[in-house]
């Protein structure tokens, strides 16, 4: 949020960005980093989810889908998204899911696995 200076006796202009944040949590289990964004009234399309250099980008519009002639409360956001998540885990990105039921987009991200390296014997050293 930016807020305008004005001289004296005149309008405070403060402006917002037009993109906001949905509630997210982000949580580990044993096999998973997961990753919950509450955001009702969307469909499975309205989502775009990237992965990219250990960064998790989800972005998507939700529109206001009844006209309005005035608003006497607003608190349900309307417009574009985006959710940021910088992951400190390598996950297995060929097993990357994402799914929404219930006005929550799930994305699960599976911890890599740990390869065991076998070391062989090249021959004998003079």
């Amino acid at each position: 949020m930016r807020q305008e200076h004005f001289e004296p006796g005149h309008w405070i202009v403060w402006q917002h960005s037009p993109t906001w944040r949905p509630p997210t949590d982000v949580y580990e289990t044993d096999e998973a980093v997961i990753v919950r964004v509450e955001i009702a009234g969307m469909r499975e399309t309205d989502f775009n989810v990237t992965l990219h250099d250990q960064l998790l980008v989800i972005v998507g519009a939700r529109t206001d889908p009844s006209p309005k002639v005035a608003y006497h409360q607003l608190e349900v956001r309307y417009g574009d998204f985006r959710v940021e998540v910088t992951l400190h885990w390598q996950v297995d990105e060929s097993r990357v899911t994402a799914s929404y039921q219930d006005g929550f987009l799930v994305v699960t991200l599976p911890k890599a696995r740990n390869r065991r390296v076998k070391v062989i014997e090249i021959g004998e050293r003079d």
